[in-house]
């Protein structure tokens, strides 16, 4: 690679999405180092040394590289952080937890290894994208259909719910997070739900697990004792959507796992809760769902 090219030409990176983000971009050369975890896109396992985990690395494997620059994730990996940082390394640690976030997360790599322009216009499709979501959304409910109240499982023993991005995208996607006052805590120990019968209690439409690289196991939801009654248990609405395509805070979750939540979304406003008694369509219990404004109006830990 030349070395007039702006920005840096070693890079290092520790979570799945800036890979992703620079394979987009035509930048993978640019990358000398990725994490065990990535997935998307499928080559870059087979092109691209695996140095990390998530809360983990091979410092002496990442200095070998020598890189120009790390790119992290959250606080999560700021010890990582530190080590390299005291080995010389410059280090960039992004921390995006909402949509707009994750946008500005794109938007910063691009300018970085000088693809600002290319990395805009890119932005701009996934935000017409989304946009022409939240339409199709309205004109259903607009039409009659009514928004399903939907669980996003992150982990099932202890139960957490879905991170902030999640729940905003699950807003645009057309569906209400029953635990949006914790989906704008960032830490997954902030959203843990110890007892499973406030899920119970508020009653979701759907229920879509994404178990951070363990499968998902619809079964297992369905067994749980005194979930039997929960509408989305009742009316077979249990789905995964895999941790790559929603739980990473980058392109994946603002094309692929929104798509997939749409389909579910939909299929439940055109399909199921048409047959459902008339009960069913009915607000849940007064005080189940904070005053907090849909998520999707607009924080993987």
């Amino acid at each position: 690679m030349s070395a007039t090219l702006p920005g840096p030409r070693r890079i290092v990176c520790l979570t799945e999405e800036t890979t992703e983000w620079l394979y987009l971009l035509g930048q993978e050369a640019r990358i000398v180092g990725i994490s065990g975890y990535t997935v998307r896109p499928r080559r870059a396992r087979e092109e691209k040394p695996k140095v990390s985990a998530f809360l983990n690395a091979k410092i002496d494997k990442i200095l070998e590289l020598q890189p120009d620059c790390v790119f992290g994730f959250s606080d999560l990996q700021a010890d990582i952080a530190a080590a390299l940082i005291r080995a010389g390394v410059q280090v960039t640690v992004f921390n995006q937890r909402s949509v707009e976030e994750i946008f500005s997360m794109l938007y910063q790599v691009a300018a970085m290894v000088g693809c600002a322009d290319d990395g805009l216009a890119r932005i701009q499709v996934m935000r017409q994208r989304l946009e022409a979501i939240r339409a199709e959304v309205a004109a259903l409910v607009a039409s009659g259909k009514r928004r399903p109240r939907v669980f996003f499982e992150e982990w099932d023993e202890p139960h957490i719910s879905g991170i902030r991005w999640v729940s905003e995208l699950l807003g645009i996607a057309g569906g209400d997070d029953i635990f949006p006052e914790l989906a704008v805590q960032s830490l997954g120990k902030h959203r843990i739900i110890a007892d499973g019968a406030e899920i119970v209690a508020r009653a979701p439409d759907i229920i879509i697990g994404s178990w951070c690289g363990k499968k998902f196991r619809a079964e297992k939801v369905a067994g749980r004792a005194g979930w039997q009654d929960v509408p989305a248990v009742k009316n077979g609405q249990l789905f995964e959507i895999k941790s790559a395509d929603i739980l990473q805070p980058g392109p994946a979750a603002l094309t692929d796992g929104v798509e997939q939540m749409l389909r579910i979304v939909t299929r439940w406003m055109r399909d199921v809760a048409p047959t459902l008694p008339t009960a069913c369509g009915s607000q849940p219990p007064e005080g189940t769902l904070p005053a907090l404004g849909r998520p999707g109006g607009g924080d993987m830990a």
